[in-house]
């Protein structure tokens, strides 16, 4: 309670407080922010030193509730449409399925009376691995020395200190995201084989079936993100249909209700995704869908494209005015083609 209660004190966040109130009206006026996160680590990783923790999650939560009105996604979207959204509003989403969304961050947000809309990719359910986090394990646990993959189109990485792995997962996760999904599940397989040989690889990094039915149990919303993660803007339409369909359909089997919210996977526009997976969302039967493009959606906002910010500052104060500075700064959406 002692970082709470200093958090209480500071005159910065009740300032702030009612600075929000200004800049965020209700009503037609409105403005709604949408934060992004993905991990929360019960500890520090060091190979994932960005990837906040729980005492810093908790904090984040602190101030969100002391400074924002906290809303359902689903919620938050209707009265948005109605023009009835309070002033300073507020979702909390996730993105991919982790299963410390459940373990690390469910428990945080109910102790706080919190909701939170949790995007789900479906094909690693139940002991899947996303590329990213393959090239992470694989590179926590390869030997020491020097590897070079030039031959499979990637760089040479020296594994000789913390510092250089990550250096070399952050050049690896860059160099492979833009691949075709198929291709780019070759080239890591091939980087995993490389670097650890056949040591195994976590299998209980993203939930299982039945963690997602007990957050959706605790009462949190489950929404689609795909079935396997596949920048949209690099496939065939038809590609990208059937990806958003599977993982739909893959979600309404275990929840046994419809899927109603989406998340474009990377979520830039005009990058990651076009005006044509847009319509796509659209015929298929979604209510609303979220893209990563910085900024506040207001009543005149395409439900399909509500942007979402990510300000995670590790001190609450300085999150607090990042969540500040995107209310009051108007970004133009780059257009979609």
């Amino acid at each position: 309670m002692g970082g709470w209660n200093k958090l209480l004190e500071n005159p910065l966040l009740w300032a702030t407080r009612t600075g929000l109130g200004v800049v965020s009206p209700r009503g037609e006026t409105a403005r709604l922010t949408v934060l992004i996160h993905h991990r929360v680590l019960a500890a520090r990783d060091p190979v994932q030193p960005s990837v906040i923790t729980a005492p810093e999650f908790a904090g984040q939560m602190d101030m969100l509730r002391t400074c924002f009105r906290v809303l359902p996604l689903p919620d938050a979207i209707i009265a948005l449409r109605a023009g009835t959204l309070p002033s300073r509003a507020a979702c909390i989403t996730f993105d991919d399925g982790y299963a410390d969304n459940l373990t690390v961050a469910l428990p945080i947000l109910q102790e706080r009376g919190l909701h939170a809309t949790f995007f789900v990719t479906s094909d690693y359910l139940d002991g899947g691995l996303m590329f990213n986090d393959r090239l992470t394990e694989a590179v926590r646990i390869a030997p020491e020395g020097r590897y070079d993959l030039s031959d499979i189109e990637l760089g040479c990485y020296d594994l000789e200190s913390l510092a250089s792995r990550i250096l070399a997962i952050d050049d690896l996760v860059k160099r492979v995201k833009y691949l075709p999904p198929t291709l780019r599940q070759e080239r890591v397989a091939r980087v995993a084989e490389r670097l650890c040989g056949d040591t195994p690889l976590p299998d209980n990094l993203m939930m299982t079936s039945d963690q997602l039915l007990a957050l959706r149990d605790a009462g949190m919303e489950i929404g689609a993100h795909t079935a396997s993660h596949p920048i949209l803007a690099e496939m065939s339409d038809d590609e990208a249909r059937a990806d958003i369909i599977r993982g739909k359909l893959r979600l309404e089997e275990i929840l046994g209700e419809r899927v109603r919210l989406f998340a474009y996977p990377n979520g830039r526009p005009g990058l990651d995704y076009y005006l044509s997976h847009v319509r796509m969302l659209e015929e298929l039967g979604f209510d609303a869908a979220v893209s990563t493009a910085r900024g506040v959606a207001t009543r005149q906002t395409d439900h399909f494209q509500l942007p979402r910010f990510s300000p995670w500052s590790r001190r609450p104060m300085r999150a607090a005015l990042l969540l500040m500075r995107n209310l009051t700064q108007r970004r133009p959406t780059p257009p979609l083609l």
